[in-house]
């Protein structure tokens, strides 16, 4: 992982804020405009929120496996050894309601906002991960995670504003 450039309770305030920021981005949208895109071959908003939300939840697997067993590898060959755009459609990104992803981003952050302050030296366990094309698993913090994931999400808002943009809504 890529050293972290912010304190630690900056980046922990900036992921807890995520859920917020994200309803912000698409606040005002008719459900219709869910379903705007930037282009035809990019993800819509609706698919975004998804996709954001999903990868948030499967990475606080990551979290609470590093804070509860340091030991252990974190795999998600699972999820890498399928395209993304495969996903998108294997869980009906598309077709579904936005609101039971949002609750579900915001109960997980506040989750792990939780946890993370009830472990001690909890932003600095780690578990192994795999990476894929890598030949062996090397170290990842909580911090590391927590960071990957409030830049995950601050990087698909910039796509939701964009497609904001590109429509005028």
């Amino acid at each position: 992982m890529t050293k972290q450039t912010q304190n630690p309770d900056a980046i922990l305030a900036q992921y807890a804020d995520g859920p917020a920021q994200l309803e912000a981005a698409i606040a005002g949208l008719a459900e219709a405009e869910l379903d705007l895109a930037q282009s035809a071959d990019t993800w819509t908003i609706r698919q975004l929120v998804h996709h954001v939300v999903d990868g948030d939840d499967i990475w606080k697997v990551c979290i609470k496996a590093a804070l509860g067993n340091s030991q252990g590898v974190f795999s998600l060959q699972w999820y890498w050894d399928v395209p993304q755009d495969t996903w998108v459609e294997r869980w009906d990104y598309a077709g579904r309601a936005i609101e039971p992803s949002l609750a579900l981003f915001h109960a997980n952050r506040r989750h792990v906002v939780q946890l993370v302050g009830r472990i001690p030296d909890g932003w600095g366990r780690h578990m192994l991960i795999q990476w894929p094309h890598r030949p062996e698993a090397e170290p990842i913090t909580v911090g590391d995670v927590i960071e990957m994931q409030a830049g995950h999400t601050l990087h698909h808002i910039e796509d939701i504003r964009a497609v904001r943009q590109t429509h005028s809504t």
